[in-house]
């Protein structure tokens, strides 16, 4: 399908169009379930005619098995309960407590490769990810807060961690039998319904906000989940799902060059540091192995 070089080319450019998430939802204006609910209620809606219209995903439709079935659904459960989990978070604790304790989900994928698919985990992607988890941890690190209710954030957040590795980790499964444009449009649209029951249950606002809000909520669901998170759905039949929950952990690398360029935020040494400690542990992760 691709050469190693393509693929992670343009795995990477998915992690940059993610990178741009933390910008829109900082621009939006919306309750955070809701931003959750748009964007992917969106990005499913726009995927939908491509669904519709290819012979092969009314086909993969029609021919489910009840065991595909569950795995797509449960997906849509696991993305969904991901938002729900990292948004409930961020009212306990901080937001780089928060982030950096979901950027510990490549830990969760190489376990569930190494205990559930049994396969061998490379010596040199270990020390790769441990060294890029030390790299989102100093980007981070100056904003972390120390408390019960903190800690009762930092469980919810260690737990949306988990939760977004098992989406993947089913994903990788279904994909090797199904289209990332089936899978993703019914994923998507699982979660969507699933996150409009709950802001039913939190009696949010679903309409009402001004207009730079709703290109947020588009910019999210083009650019982020689409250009983002659709490259690696599409991916996840060519990469592991431990080399896609590695690469988003250079999302940071990206959100602080938007932010700088787009909000004008400065990059502090103490980013400019975790950066390059971020990029050299994804350069041990993602290196082949010299031969013997």
């Amino acid at each position: 399908m691709y050469s190693n070089l393509k693929t992670y080319l343009i795995l990477f450019g998915g992690v940059f169009a993610l990178s741009t998430s933390a910008i829109f939802v900082k621009i939006a204006d919306a309750p955070s379930a809701v931003t959750a609910f748009y964007r992917l209620f969106i990005a499913g809606a726009v995927l939908l005619p491509a669904f519709l219209c290819s012979k092969t995903s009314r086909t993969e439709f029609r021919t489910l098995t009840k065991h595909q079935w569950t795995q797509i659904l449960s997906a849509g459960l696991f993305l969904a309960l991901h938002y729900v989990l990292w948004f409930e978070s961020l009212q306990f604790t901080s937001i780089a407590s928060s982030t950096v304790l979901v950027c510990l989900q490549p830990l969760f994928s190489l376990a569930l490769e190494r205990f559930v698919s049994k396969k061998k985990i490379r010596f040199s992607a270990l020390i790769g990810c441990f060294i890029a988890l030390c790299g989102s941890v100093i980007i981070g690190a100056g904003d972390f807060q120390i408390s019960g209710k903190a800690l009762f954030g930092d469980i919810i957040a260690f737990v949306a961690a988990g939760v977004i590795s098992l989406y993947f980790f089913v994903g990788e499964t279904v994909r090797k039998d199904v289209s990332a444009v089936t899978y993703s449009t019914m994923s998507y649209l699982t979660s969507a319904i699933i996150l409009l029951i709950y802001i039913f249950i939190l009696k949010d606002p679903l309409t009402g906000f001004p207009a730079s809000t709703w290109q947020a909520f588009f910019g999210l669901a083009l650019i982020s989940s689409i250009g983002g998170q659709f490259v690696f759905n599409l991916l996840l039949k060519k990469v592991p799902a431990s080399a896609v929950t590695m690469s988003i952990l250079g999302e940071p690398i990206g959100t602080c060059f938007l932010a700088w360029l787009i909000l004008q935020e400065k990059i502090a040494p103490q980013q400019f540091v975790g950066i390059i400690v971020i990029m050299v542990g994804m350069a041990v992760f993602f290196l082949p192995p010299k031969k013997q």
